[in-house]
């Protein structure tokens, strides 16, 4: 069976409930398999004839299944949180994750915000007194939130939105971000600190940032005796941020007032002992449960897969650099151009490649570029290995190759210029091309010759000494071999000096024909390139 069905749609894979909205979506380009509640060796088996698998937090997607995806492109995650993804694997083998981190950020910033309420007036305990028939207006005394001291730990969208939130409600906010610029906190309302601060001047204190090894139990023991005394705590982020057992240790000896969790280190949780406090307030894991979120999470997603199917720029990658919408738009053409050159290049050289440097010159240097040297990096490449955005920069790392970028204001006679030099153990070659108006790519240099011509199709590049009785000759074999020039360029460096020779030709060039030209007396040298 193949990954895509035969009317030559691509093959998606759901394993985990989502919106009809977002299926619906999926099935307008897609052939859409739904299989839920997999094992893993359930799921390494099916997952072999697919195109693109979509989960939520159910699935754990190992490197076992990856290593199975044979055909797969893209793992789609519908929501934020990719802890459940092997995201080092997913590089390696070239597949690209996506998630929908914007799709929820208000679901998940209420939540915080009903929990932090329910916490400061002990809703869910009256709530429950009261259905027991008891009347206790007196043990269920909360307090204000106005005027009180919120610290959020990640001011990323879903801690900015938690803060407008509760800036509304009257209270203080404080931060802590290293990613975040004090302007940014300032347009927010928010004062930006440093840690531990923000852990002393905390009344309640929320955590909104993504599980990793720098994250996992950031907040500790430690962490709790430097906050104030009735400290109150409320995690919707992801289990694992906040020390469970220290969490139960500072509520049982008073430090902390009262918590209250929406998610945890394993889920669902059993015989956890946060479960069995009465400060505490849990609920299993619903930061994104509203029919508005689940809708939007399905249908961003979907959009993103099939963006990612059509080998289209995605907004959302979590393993691939991102470019915002419109400096995407203004580098788009540079990313056609720097493909094009690392195939050029890694066409013309021989030997053991050591290093690989890429230049920017002029306008373009003044922007992102990251992504016009991964896209020449791409080029580059697949001449030798099978590779896309995703694992360019790891196959790079892993052939010993030396990558470096560099980045002037000067382009000469040009408003931009990118370039590639190559150095293996025998030889050193650099092209570099430009892009006039929108959309007209040129190679304009090869090895410091300035030439002016169209990276496409078939081209022979042959090195030369510049006398008569070369270039008619070269043009007479291809002729009696029925091989039509469609353009030539020259560039020399001196009248009887070295030279190249550019020829766009509209068919291929077998071996033997290559054999003849390099027999024309003066022409040291032939490749031929294919685009």
């Amino acid at each position: 069976m193949s990954g895509t069905s035969e009317r030559g749609k691509p093959k998606i894979l759901v394993t985990d409930p989502i919106s009809e909205e977002g299926l619906k979506r999926l099935r307008e380009f897609a052939e859409v398999d739904i299989a839920l509640r997999l094992g893993e060796g359930e799921l390494a088996e099916k997952i072999r004839d697919y195109d693109a698998l979509i989960v939520r937090s159910g699935t754990q997607v190992t490197r076992k299944i990856i290593e199975a995806g044979r055909k797969l492109k893209v793992i789609g995650r519908a929501g934020v949180g990719v802890d459940n993804i092997d995201v080092e694997a997913a590089t390696e083998y070239g597949v690209l994750v996506i998630n929908a981190p914007e799709a929820n950020t208000i679901s998940a910033a209420e939540h915080t915000v009903a929990l932090l309420l329910s916490l400061a007036r002990k809703i869910p305990q009256a709530n429950k007194s009261l259905k027991a028939g008891e009347w206790d207006r007196r043990k269920y005394m909360g307090v204000e939130v106005r005027g009180k001291t919120l610290g959020i730990i990640g001011l990323g969208r879903i801690g900015a939105e938690v803060a407008r939130m509760a800036l509304g409600l009257g209270m203080k906010v404080v931060a802590y971000d290293p990613y975040v610029s004090q302007e940014r906190a300032k347009e927010l309302g928010v004062s930006l600190l440093p840690f531990d601060e923000v852990l002393k001047a905390a009344d309640f204190l929320t955590v909104h940032v993504p599980l990793t090894d720098e994250t996992y139990h950031m907040i500790s023991d430690r962490e709790f005796e430097m906050m104030k005394d009735g400290v109150r705590i409320i995690n919707t982020a992801r289990g694992g941020v906040i020390d469970e057992a220290a969490l139960v240790r500072a509520i049982k000896s008073g430090k902390v007032a009262g918590a209250a969790i929406d998610v945890f280190e394993k889920e669902p949780p059993r015989d956890n002992e946060l479960l069995k406090l009465e400060e505490v307030i849990v609920t299993p894991h619903l930061g994104a449960s509203t029919e508005e979120a689940q809708r939007s999470v399905a249908v961003v997603i979907a959009e993103e897969v099939q963006r990612a199917l059509r080998g289209e720029p995605v907004k959302n990658a979590v393993n691939l650099v991102y470019v915002p919408a419109e400096i995407l738009d203004a580098i788009r053409p540079f990313l056609t151009l720097a493909e094009r050159l690392g195939k050029f290049t890694a066409q013309i050289i021989s030997g053991r490649i050591e290093s690989v440097d890429i230049s920017y010159q002029g306008e373009v240097a003044t922007k992102d570029t990251r992504l016009i040297g991964i896209a020449m990096l791409k080029g580059f490449l697949s001449q030798f290995a099978d590779v896309n955005y995703v694992n360019a920069q790891l196959i790079a790392r892993k052939m010993g190759i030396r990558v470096t970028e560099t980045k002037t204001e000067d382009a000469e006679n040009f408003s931009s210029l990118i370039g590639i030099t190559v150095k293996t153990d025998n030889v050193e070659r650099t092209v570099a091309g430009t892009v006039f108006g929108k959309n007209d790519l040129r190679i304009v240099k090869i090895d410091g010759y300035r030439v002016d011509a169209v990276p496409s199709g078939y081209m022979l590049i042959c090195s030369y000494i510049d006398k008569p009785r070369v270039i008619g000759p070269v043009g007479v074999i291809l002729g009696d071999h029925g091989i039509n020039i469609a353009a030539m360029q020259v560039g020399r460096e001196k009248i009887g000096g070295r030279a190249v020779m550019v020829l766009n030709v509209d068919n291929p060039v077998s071996e033997d024909v290559l054999e003849k030209v390099k027999t024309v007396d003066g022409i040291s040298d032939v490749k031929l390139v294919k685009l």
